[in-house]
């Protein structure tokens, strides 16, 4: 089913890039194949030096109408790339996509029809496998499903996948994401910083193939954690000091999680 050109998009897809390699083509092609037909795709090339983009090009996949790619080639980061997406968009909902990741074809129909359903809801997320990089599923990642349970303890972060993501796109144009971000977690920031004054929610349905690599690259794994646990200091200081404590015990569970990835990986 095709989209026709004068019908306005429901949903803005944000995916900003940044050196995407073979895998953009499977990610984007998963959006092609999605039953819901009303989205536009908005790709903010994030000064990449590979050739992923030339390559779309010549098999064809930028042709669609809905797709629209902005490449200035500056290297600005994500948080600031997503931003100009949230400025673009022309949908009533905003979608994130990551560059390697893949949606499964039901994702917008179910995540739209929930979001219609639940007009209290700014932003909805979806339960995940993970894939590896051949694209095998090997596991899953933790859920809770309603807004209480999401963001009960939020020292041992906010479990909603970001490349799930759906909401109101007049909520990320309210609180946005930060600049300059967090080390790789600006998506965590965002929850935490707006958790008490929004609704999220989590459909209890397998939507998205999130992609983890086969290799863990320890120095960006801890430096993630330690930004984390940088930004929930910060927050549960002005809002919840009693949160500190349980805050750093998942920090030191970490580390010691980190020490032993280093290990096995050491081994091999």
């Amino acid at each position: 089913m095709q989209m026709s050109t004068h019908t306005p998009p429901l949903i803005s897809i944000g995916m900003p890039i940044y050196n995407a390699g073979p895998l953009l083509a499977e990610a984007i092609k998963s959006l092609l194949q999605q039953s819901y037909p009303y989205w536009e795709l908005l790709i903010i090339d994030d000064g990449s030096t590979d050739h992923a983009i030339a390559n779309l090009r010549q098999i064809g996949i930028l042709d669609d109408p809905r797709i629209h790619l902005f490449n200035d080639g500056n290297n600005y980061g994500l948080a600031a790339r997503l931003n100009e997406c949230i400025d673009l968009a022309q949908g009533t909902f905003f979608a994130r996509m990551d560059q390697d990741d893949v949606a499964l074809p039901r994702r917008f129909e179910k995540q739209v029809a929930y979001l219609q359903k639940h007009p209290d809801v700014d932003l909805l997320s979806t339960r995940v496998n993970t894939i590896d990089g051949q694209g095998q599923v090997n596991g899953s990642l933790p859920y809770e499903l309603e807004h209480t349970s999401l963001c009960n303890k939020p020292w041992r972060s906010i479990y909603m996948p970001h490349p799930t993501w759906m909401g109101k796109t007049s909520w990320f144009r309210t609180y946005r994401y930060a600049t300059p971000a967090p080390y790789f977690c600006e998506d965590q920031e965002l929850l935490l910083r707006t958790h008490a004054q929004s609704t999220f929610a989590c459909l209890n349905e397998v939507l998205l193939h999130y992609r983890v690599r086969d290799r863990v690259n320890i120095r960006k794994l801890w430096g993630t954690y330690f930004a984390v646990y940088q930004l929930q200091c910060r927050y549960f200081l002005q809002s919840n000091p009693c949160h500190l404590l349980p805050a750093t015990a998942v920090f030191f569970a970490r580390n010691i999680k980190v020490l032993q990835t280093w290990m096995k990986q050491s081994l091999v």
